[in-house]
């Protein structure tokens, strides 16, 4: 009999998660293992001062969680006549190749954390074992080490510049001999030292105990703006699930303030009325659709980002008049399309695990860091966030949100159901291309009929800023008559982690769960039998 199954980012982290569902823990305590330990297994994509978001269904009584532990934004108590002057905030680009990105990083970059929080909170209200036991995996790695690896060695040069920024930082990573080279074995011992004492006492240690007086004490000596109030006070906000139903299936997702899920469902919402299943995957007729739709929805999402309003934005009324204009579109190809408001970039630096348990029960989880802030905190082994340095996630410009206000994000761990009965758990990493890894992939694993391997591997388009990044597999006949009807295309030679990472566990039309690690983003999946 299947214990359970994990996907997720790394076979490091799933191993720690399907250790634990060895040990007896049910999906929640597997998943919080796994994001422990991926701290060390995925350390150039993800770190414990992040903040994230995990979407539960619990099978007996068939309810819901969306458990909300991202960041807020920091200052509480602080006047702004007291701020540092200057605070420690300062700008790096990050060369992608083809474009390059400015982010800041530094002590004010540092929004307040939520991960620790979250994570604790979900093992307390939903785990079956003890935080100590869940914690275990990833204290072991900490003290014997991973390697870096190809991929984390190649995330971790996109983000040199980040990495290089400390001395302390940099060193943990093996400078200056082994600096962020694929065959470093990364150690933290300071972390596995943090996380046995947050075994014993629970996340008031990080929030209001003695690593807390660290992070300040830090804060205070290099310019940084969290205070005393913003840690002991952080709240994990458990929220009720964004709902929306497609065909026969009903889409849970990630309500606001977070914008990925309203997104995604109004996406589904336009897509309802055509007859996907019928449409072959690659062909002219399906891409333009998934373009098309995509574009509808960036220009509709302005309304969302005013109001925040997840009921109005997918109100029947709303989506009509969008549906009204991709029909219209789709029937004049050749015609000038509108220009689409360029969307905000979002925190690249993310991944994403989903676990299934014997008992049915599903969860998926997505946590980010941003980039990480190119320190790390003496004495702790932690390493922060710079989700403040953002510039597309603060519009009214850096450094200008209220205190505890609760950051927006893409992220959108996704769960599917059918009947009140587990379907597809499912997330990603990617900044903007969240929403559209998760909607093809469900798309290509419901319409589309495609076993769950193919439905995550399958090339993925994605649409913004009025050009269409594409993914190498779809017939050349497809994509020139695209450049034809006037698109404007990026033609990527290689599969690319750009188009996210969507891990997923899934029902196969055979009766049994399945598991997927999207291979761009070096996916792995563990069954425990």
């Amino acid at each position: 009999m299947t214990q359970g199954i994990i996907a997720a980012g790394s076979v490091h982290t799933a191993e720690a998660g399907a250790e634990v569902l060895r040990a007896g823990g049910n999906a929640v305590d597997a998943a919080v293992a796994a994001t422990f330990a991926s701290f060390m297994a995925e350390p150039t994509l993800v770190a414990p001062g992040g903040g994230g978001f995990a979407l539960v269904f619990r099978r007996r009584n068939a309810r819901s969680w969306l458990y909300d532990f991202f960041v807020d934004s920091p200052g509480k108590g602080l006047r702004r006549e007291d701020w540092p002057d200057p605070p420690d905030f300062y700008a790096i680009t990050v060369n992608y190749g083809p474009t390059h990105q400015r982010f800041h990083i530094g002590r004010a970059s540092v929004a307040t954390p939520g991960l620790i929080a979250g994570l604790c909170r979900l093992q307390e209200d939903l785990g079956r074992l003890p935080l100590s036991e869940a914690l275990m995996p990833a204290i072991h790695l900490a003290r014997t080490g991973v390697p870096l690896g190809d991929f984390g060695a190649y995330v971790g040069e996109l983000l040199y510049d980040i990495f290089a920024a400390d001395d302390a930082l940099a060193q943990l990573f093996g400078a200056p001999d082994q600096f962020l080279r694929p065959d470093f074995i990364y150690k933290n011992p300071d972390l596995a030292d943090f996380l046995e004492q947050l075994g014993r006492e629970g996340p008031d240690l990080f929030y209001r105990g003695d690593v807390a007086q660290a992070i300040l004490a830090d804060q205070r000596a290099h310019g940084g703006l969290i205070t005393p109030q913003d840690l002991a006070e952080y709240q994990v906000i458990v929220r009720e699930p964004l709902h929306q139903h497609y065909r026969q299936y009903e889409f849970l997702t990630n309500p606001p303030p977070s914008r990925g899920g309203a997104l995604i469902a109004f996406s589904l919402a336009l897509l309802e009325e055509y007859a996907l299943p019928r449409i072959p995957f690659g062909g002219i007729t399906h891409l333009e659709l998934l373009t098309e739709v995509m574009r509808q929805t960036n220009l509709a999402r302005t309304m969302f980002e005013i109001s925040g309003d997840a009921a109005a934005f997918l109100a029947p009324e709303h989506v009509n008049e969008h549906a009204i204009e991709l029909a219209r579109r789709l029937r004049s190809h050749a015609r000038r399309h509108p220009e689409a408001p360029i969307p905000p970039r979002e925190h690249s630096n993310t991944s994403h695990i989903s676990v299934l348990d014997a008992d049915g029960n599903l969860i998926a989880l997505t946590t980010t860091a941003g980039e990480t802030p190119g320190f790390v905190v003496p004495g702790t082994g932690l390493i922060l966030n710079n989700i403040l340095g953002e510039a597309d996630l603060h519009p009214d410009g850096f450094l200008q949100g209220e205190p505890g206000q609760r950051i927006g994000s893409m992220m959108a761990p996704t769960l599917v159901l059918q009947g009140n009965k587990p379907v597809l758990a499912v997330g990603s990493g990617g900044a903007n291309r969240i929403r559209s890894a998760i909607l093809q992939v469900f798309l290509n694993y419901t319409d589309l009929h495609m076993d769950l391997h193919h439905a995550v591997e399958a090339p993925r388009i994605h649409f913004e800023r009025n050009a269409l990044q594409v993914e190498p597999g779809f017939p050349p006949e497809t994509v020139e008559k695209l450049r034809e009807w006037g698109y404007d295309m990026t033609l990527w030679p290689t599969r690319h982690m750009f188009f996210g990472g969507a891990h997923a566990v899934g029902l196969s039309p055979a009766g049994y769960f399945e598991g997927a690690g999207d291979s761009r983003r070096l996916g792995a999946v563990v069954r425990v039998i």
